[in-house]
């Protein structure tokens, strides 16, 4: 029995890809040659009326983040911060209440974040992490496995604000700096399609894509567990 060829897209040292081009090719592990039926399923769910208004309305936002695209040779010139691509993104699906999952810690941010939206016509529902005021003694955890040992702490609540926004019916949800495991939790509760704004890392100024650039540097230890 042929064993199942996993996809290592990561790892493609390919120079011209068969992803990006008829012409290009692609190693033995690439999953446009090998993953055929997961392609035809995948393609089979766009053909959803409002998934191929949404997937289209994406791929329109991303060319719309550059500009003088007519030019050849072609020269990426970004001119649109992710801000600012949140709210075109919203009016090109005409949304109109957009919902703002944030986390307590990141309370100034998310508040000029709602005023920004609220500035552009949106109305929008807002909802902190700690929301229910429910003690971490729900989860099972011990004082000593608090953040702040000997204090009376509440637990983040993503399913709650999860469920918060699926009630008050909102087009769309923009994450602002939910942790991890929490983050894919409100993911997995929330009716509408949601985005993230912010990235929680504590240590990097919620820049974690940062680590990945220092890898081989200040963050060697990544690399040598």
């Amino acid at each position: 029995m042929n064993q199942e060829i996993k996809s290592e897209c990561a790892l493609c040292n390919v120079e011209v890809r068969l992803c990006r081009s008829k012409e290009g090719t692609g190693p033995r592990f690439c999953p446009t040659k090998t993953k055929e039926k997961e392609l035809q399923r995948a393609l089979k769910k766009y053909q959803d009326q409002k998934t191929m208004r949404f997937a289209k309305a994406a791929s329109l936002q991303e060319a719309d983040c550059y500009v003088r695209r007519e030019e050849k040779p072609f020269v990426l010139r970004p001119t649109k911060t992710r801000v600012e691509e949140i709210i075109e993104f919203a009016r090109k699906l005409n949304f109109q209440k957009l919902g703002v999952a944030f986390c307590g810690g990141l309370f100034t941010e998310g508040r000029i974040f709602v005023k920004i939206l609220e500035k552009h016509g949106f109305e929008v529902i807002s909802v902190c992490c700690k929301v229910g005021g429910v003690p971490k003694e729900f989860l099972g955890l011990r004082d000593d496995q608090k953040v702040r040992v000997g204090t009376t702490e509440n637990m983040c609540n993503p399913i709650t604000q999860a469920e918060i926004l699926n009630a008050a019916g909102t087009d769309f949800n923009i994450l602002v700096g939910l942790c991890v495991g929490h983050d894919a939790l409100f993911l997995k509760n929330a009716n509408a399609l949601t985005t993230v704004l912010v990235a929680k890392d504590r240590v990097l100024g919620h820049n974690p894509v940062a680590a990945l650039y220092g890898a081989k540097g200040y963050f060697q230890r990544l690399m040598n567990p």
